[in-house]
Parts: C-alpha cells; sequence; structure tokens
C-alpha cells in the first residue's frame, strides 16, 4: 500500500468513525445519559436541601418566576417545564408565563417592579460573563430587604446549577 493510499484509507476511517458519532449522537438526542439522582446521591440530596434553604422566605410564585427565566436562558428544558407546571399549580396565569422570555418589554402592570427587579438579577447572574452590575443590583436591593437579597440569589445560583446538571445528564422534560 503507498503511502497517499494509507493516508485514503485512514481518512475514510476517520470519516466513517465520526458518521457513526454524529448518527449515536442524534440518537441520543433527547435520551437521559444518567440518572443523576441515583448515581451522585450525597450531591443529589445536598441540591435538593441547598434549593429548599435558598426559597425560604421568597414568594413561591417570584421563585418559578425566576427559575423558569434563568431555565430559559440555560436552555434547560426538563427545568422550564417543571417550573412552568409548578408555576400554573401555584395559579400563576398563561399570560405572565408565555410573556416571560420578554418580560422588558411586557405592558406595564404584568409583572410587578419588584418581580422585575428579581429577574434582572436573576439574567446577570445566569450570564455571569459581564458579572452583576451595580444598576441591577442596586435595582434588587431597593425592592428586596438584604436577608431577602441573599436569598433571592441563592435561588439564582441554585438554579444555575440545577440546570446544569440537567442540560449535562440530558434530564428529559415530563419526567419528574
Amino acid at each position: 500500500m503507498t503511502t497517499n493510499e494509507s493516508t485514503r484509507a485512514t481518512e475514510a476511517t476517520r470519516t466513517a468513525r465520526t458518521t457513526e458519532a454524529a448518527r449515536t449522537t442524534e440518537a441520543l438526542a433527547g435520551t437521559a445519559r444518567l440518572d443523576y439522582a441515583r448515581t451522585a446521591p450525597k450531591v443529589f440530596r445536598a441540591m435538593i436541601a441547598l434549593d429548599a434553604a435558598a426559597r425560604e422566605g421568597l414568594d413561591p410564585a417570584l421563585v418559578e418566576l425566576v427559575q423558569m427565566r434563568t431555565s430559559q436562558l440555560n436552555g434547560c428544558a426538563y427545568c422550564l417545564d417543571m417550573h412552568a407546571k409548578d408555576a400554573r399549580k401555584a395559579g400563576e396565569t398563561d399570560e405572565r408565563i408565555y410573556l416571560l422570555p420578554v418580560w422588558p418589554d411586557a405592558p406595564a402592570g404584568v409583572y410587578t417592579e419588584r418581580e422585575r427587579a428579581a429577574l434582572a438579577l436573576a439574567e446577570e447572574v445566569a450570564r455571569i460573563d459581564g458579572g452583576v452590575s451595580d444598576a441591577v443590583y442596586a435595582r434588587a436591593a431597593a425592592h428586596f430587604a438584604e436577608a431577602e437579597l441573599a436569598q433571592l440569589i441563592s435561588v439564582c445560583f441554585t438554579i444555575n446549577a440545577w440546570n446544569r446538571i440537567n442540560v449535562a445528564t440530558r434530564k428529559t422534560p415530563g419526567t419528574a
């Protein structure tokens, strides 16, 4: 076999492997990679405890809005599905759920100023590359007591962690 033939054979093998890997990836899209709760039970239980502690003292409807918006930004279908269902069960309106991706442009009265401040903070925590601006932090601080603000920040980083776990493991929406 000549060098050119050998090179072509190697390239053909690589192409075949790459094509097969792509087919496998496409076939697995939407399929969970692992059961995180079962395979990392101590971490999972710690996350459950952290989530419960983060929510303490905050309006449950506000928590659901923050969790849905963060899940939208992070592309976590599982968390978005779960928190939208939880929000509806808690009495959240379809209008507020549907307008959440464009909340800054929603008509006056759809979201309170307190909710808008929380959503702005949640967005900047999720998009951490630029940090949380002084203006967004001050806006949140104007609407939340210091202890509430600490809880809100805790909800923000907790849902970000959940999103990353569920995106990485491809947790399927609708499978609680």
